[in-house]
């Protein structure tokens, strides 16, 4: 598993995917990419170590992911991503957290003492499909919600289910109301929620424009940032 890149079009940066802790939440009905996570505490620190000494700091930006929320890794992981941002003159963070979160997020941007670019797995900003069916536990009713604590959310689109008008709407509040954020085009998976290939050749076609905009990033795969497998 590849577990370092560099993202050199749209908001570059540095990415690392480590091991956390398993996801406090883990019941999202699409989702199997849960498993790359550990309970053994001194492996996890090891592995994350190896990582983040591929850091160079040549952006100035650093993006970390795991299986879950930046809050489940290992407290010496964390320390470490600290000093790495001072010996690497690391300006800009991004980190990702669940919707549980959101009460810790200012706390985190204390201890790392840098801007930290939060994003949040919102998949679709429609309450009943994200709730009822995608079962995200994430009971917000609106945008605005999100924007209190985050900065990016994480759209997913062309799942089985989901109409065009869903979609169209969820672009929009994601470009009226966030700075940044990501569209993840659903790959099938290990899971039973399966892919619309119709959804997404027309989600391809009408939004051919998110592809240019730098605000944008658009994941037709899943490994699109060049880390995972």
């Amino acid at each position: 598993m590849e577990r370092y890149n560099e993202i050199t079009n749209k908001n570059q940066r540095e990415i690392v995917l480590l091991q956390g802790r398993p996801c406090a939440w883990g019941k999202c009905v699409f989702c199997d990419y849960i498993a790359d996570n550990s309970k053994d505490k001194d492996a996890m620190v090891r592995l994350n170590h190896e990582v983040l000494s591929r850091v160079t700091g040549k952006y100035g930006v650093l993006e970390v992911i795991n299986s879950g929320s930046c809050f489940e890794l290992p407290e010496e992981t964390l320390e470490e991503i600290r000093n790495l941002i001072h010996e690497k003159k690391i300006q800009k963070l991004f980190f990702e957290a669940h919707w549980m979160y959101r009460h810790q997020l200012q706390r985190m941007r204390e201890y790392m003492g840098i801007p930290i670019i939060f994003k949040i797995g919102v998949e679709t900003f429609d309450w009943d499909f994200r709730e009822n069916y995608l079962n995200k536990h994430a009971d917000f009713t609106s945008p605005e919600e999100v924007r209190a604590y985050f900065e990016s959310p994480c759209l997913m689109v062309g799942i089985k289910g989901q109409t065009k008008e869903m979609i169209a709407r969820d672009i929009e509040l994601l470009k009226k109301y966030f700075p940044l954020g990501t569209v993840n085009v659903f790959t099938n998976n290990s899971t039973s929620v399966k892919r619309d290939e119709e959804l997404v050749a027309w989600f391809m076609e009408t939004y051919q424009w998110l592809l240019d905009d730098p605000s944008v990033e658009v994941l037709y795969e899943k490994t699109d940032f060049g880390v995972g497998d």
